[in-house]
């Protein structure tokens, strides 16, 4: 029997894997990824990095049953109980956190960073709690596990809730190195390289390099490893993206000659690494827009993009047997 008590599979079938990667706060795009185990009868869920959301949305209680927020610019002016649910399911798709407040509470929040990142915190710890709650009720009684890490925009203090709240189905994956089956181990790298945005984990290409290589030293076969890196290699088409002006705030996209620049903004050091260690398969995220597959070698290098957003779910299903990827298929739903 494997690590963690997994079903065994009979002789020479394929390790079916689920992955998908920045649901950035998303509760449907969540949900979703959870239901995938049975959908696509999988025999694991791995998740590439970007836990978290991104913003916090104060809503406003006046009088008479009357609501108002500000959303994307927009004030928002709530008549009803309905429309107040709507509106919070609206921002749970969204992946934004929100919570109720009177009129004096906001003034106590308005224009003091550290009481909103504070109330941020607590809340995005809390859903990312919850959702560790609900995989371990989704996948009670089957085989099947997640695997969770952070991405560049998640906090450590926020992902401690993985290991706090896991219990059996949970595995905080996050620069570790686990089992996945009898045959295979995962390596997890959740940093990028530096972003115009300044997110909380990023680290420059020399030092991805040196977190990678201290991963893998730990491996006896890497031939037998699948690299769930947040990342994407550099210049691969996994990795292209709108260039944005990083001198002014908020980054502008970068305009030449009338048209768009666009570039990639992955990781010389995770490139490095497939194309040196030949895992079984590279998995990547980080890179919403990049959808798609290339090769290192015998290596596949899958990033099956986000639209966590419009509560939609982008994945790929990856069968793995030996050391090799025996087959894949990119989805959408």
């Amino acid at each position: 029997m494997g690590l963690f008590g997994r079903k065994a599979r009979p002789s020479g079938t394929p390790t079916r894997i689920f992955y998908a990667s920045d649901i950035h706060g998303s509760e449907p795009t969540y949900r979703k990824f959870l239901t995938a185990a049975r959908f696509y009868e999988v025999d694991a869920l791995v998740f590439g990095g970007d836990l978290m959301g991104k913003l916090l949305i104060p809503i406003v209680r006046d009088a008479g049953n009357t609501w108002r927020a500000r959303l994307q610019g927009r004030d928002q002016h709530l008549i009803s109980r309905e429309e107040l649910a709507q509106f919070t399911d609206k921002l749970a798709t969204l992946g934004f956190y929100s919570f109720e407040c009177d009129p004096e509470e906001y003034l106590w929040y308005e224009g003091n960073q550290e009481r909103i990142d504070q109330k941020f915190d607590v809340l995005a710890k809390d859903r990312l709690a919850a959702w560790v709650q609900l995989a371990e009720e989704r996948l009670a009684g089957t085989h099947v596990r997640v695997y969770l890490c952070g991405g560049n925009d998640d906090t450590d203090n926020i992902l401690t809730a993985l290991d706090e709240t896991a219990e059996d189905r949970v595995v905080n994956c996050d620069n570790r190195v686990v089992e996945l089956d009898d045959e295979h181990v995962m390596v997890t790298v959740g940093y990028s390289t530096p972003t115009p945005w300044e997110t909380p984990r990023e680290k420059t290409d020399e030092e991805l390099a040196g977190i990678i290589e201290q991963a893998v030293a730990g491996i006896t076969n890497p031939a037998r490893a699948v690299f769930n890196f947040h990342c994407p290699p550099l210049n691969s088409s996994l990795d292209t993206c709108l260039k944005l002006d990083a001198s002014v705030w908020p980054p502008t996209p970068v305009i030449e000659k009338g048209q768009p620049v666009y570039y990639g903004a992955g990781s010389q050091a995770v490139a490095d690494a497939l194309q040196h260690y030949q895992p079984t398969v590279g998995l990547h995220g980080h890179i919403h827009e990049a959808r798609g597959a290339v090769k290192y070698g015998r290596t596949h290098a899958l990033n099956p993009g986000s639209e966590y957003g419009e509560g939609i779910l982008r994945g790929v299903i990856v069968a793995i047997r030996a050391g090799e990827v025996v087959g894949h298929q990119f989805t959408s739903g």
